[in-house]
């Protein structure tokens, strides 16, 4: 039998006490201090998925331009903060930088780079990726400095913590994580009343069969509030990128990756990565309630194409030899095949209202 992790005893002893919402089992399972999956390792690549800037760097070159593009539409302040939330291992602003670099001069002069990070491994991967840019790390988007700011968002919603409701007898009730009666281990149950989070749910959802599961994120609602209100204040853009889906919807989309497998979500908690789909129509509701003009929801393919990765992907692959054609074209059909990330892959951006329609949103 295998040994439990720090975390699965830590887990066990507050279970025994109350079961809690799967909201804070990811909170702990991927954000523990200590034993928490993002604090611990560098997930990325060969660890256990891999996103779309380690895919090509057609995809942070684009963001790139984009973010040069708008900084032209709202009258090309300076300094213009360039904020990533969650940057991963630093490829897609380091790809970004070095696009506009020689292309945008004027922009690239103007930027200055803030990383919202909270894990240490991977503040040392972007510390080297961008070695020789001046970068200024952030637990949070409120220490960001004031003023106006273009903001990337690459598969960091996903990760936000999720409640899951289960209808039950007309009602809806907090589906919880509790101890096994059977064999002490991990498993779901319910709360004793129905939850309060049953007012963020959708009308479309709300009238669902018994049985029916359903997920709301008042994390990723008060991240997208936050980004607006800073835009509006401030001035500036948001671009989000992550999957999931452009209308409310039901079902369990939480799900657990270890070495790009399939695990399940409740073995080893800080040993894989938890992600649940976004529900974008919340996203956008909340943003929209600040004042700020919403374009999209758009898949990623569309985005991207509009954007021209297919003119920047013949560009790459002329002159080179076979095998780096064929590995630039194969990372063109990942982002944006509608059977791969093309599709499942959504995109929203916010911005001044009358601000003129934006690249990537207008055909």
């Amino acid at each position: 039998m295998t040994a439990l992790t720090p975390l699965e005893n830590l887990l066990k002893r507050r279970l025994a006490e109350a079961p809690i919402t799967i909201a804070d089992y990811m909170r702990l399972a991927l954000g523990h201090p200590e034993h928490g999956y993002y604090r611990t390792r560098d997930p990325l690549g060969a660890a256990d998925f891999v996103t779309a800037p380690e895919v090509s760097q057609m995809f942070g070159e684009l963001l790139g331009f984009w973010c040069a593009h708008l900084w032209a539409l709202i009258g090309q302040p300076k300094p213009i903060r360039l904020v990533e939330l969650g940057p991963g291992r630093g490829t897609l602003m380091a790809d970004a930088l070095r696009a506009v670099k020689s292309v945008v001069p004027t922009f690239y002069q103007a930027v200055e780079v803030h990383l919202v990070e909270t894990s240490p491994v991977l503040r040392a991967r972007q510390r080297r990726a961008l070695d020789g840019i001046d970068v200024t790390w952030h637990d949070d988007l409120e220490t960001v400095p004031d003023g106006p700011l273009l903001l990337i968002a690459n598969e960091f919603l996903d990760a936000l913590p999720i409640h899951q409701l289960i209808k039950h007898e007309g009602e809806w009730y907090e589906r919880q994580v509790m101890l096994s009666a059977e064999d002490g281990g991990f498993t779901f149950g319910r709360s004793e009343q129905p939850s309060p989070l049953a007012r963020l749910l959708s009308p479309m959802v709300t009238n669902a069969p018994d049985g029916t599961i359903a997920e709301v994120s008042p994390d990723a609602r008060s991240v997208s509030t936050a980004i607006a209100r800073r835009i509006k204040r401030s001035g500036g853009a948001a671009v989000l990128v992550d999957y999931g889906y452009s209308r409310p919807a039901t079902g369990d989309s939480l799900q657990a990756i270890r070495g790009h497998k399939f695990h399940p979500v409740l073995a080893r908690p800080g040993e894989a990565d938890l992600t649940a789909h976004v529900d974008f129509s919340a996203v956008v509701a909340a943003a929209g309630l600040e004042g700020v003009e919403v374009h999209g929801p758009v898949e990623q393919g569309v985005f991207l194409e509009r954007l021209g990765i297919h003119e920047r992907a013949d560009r790459l692959t002329r002159d080179t030899d076979t095998v780096t054609s064929i590995g630039i074209l194969d990372g063109l059909a990942r982002l944006t095949a509608q059977d791969r990330m093309g599709s499942l892959f959504k995109v929203v951006a916010f911005g001044p209202r009358g601000l003129k329609p934006l690249p990537g949103f207008v055909r």
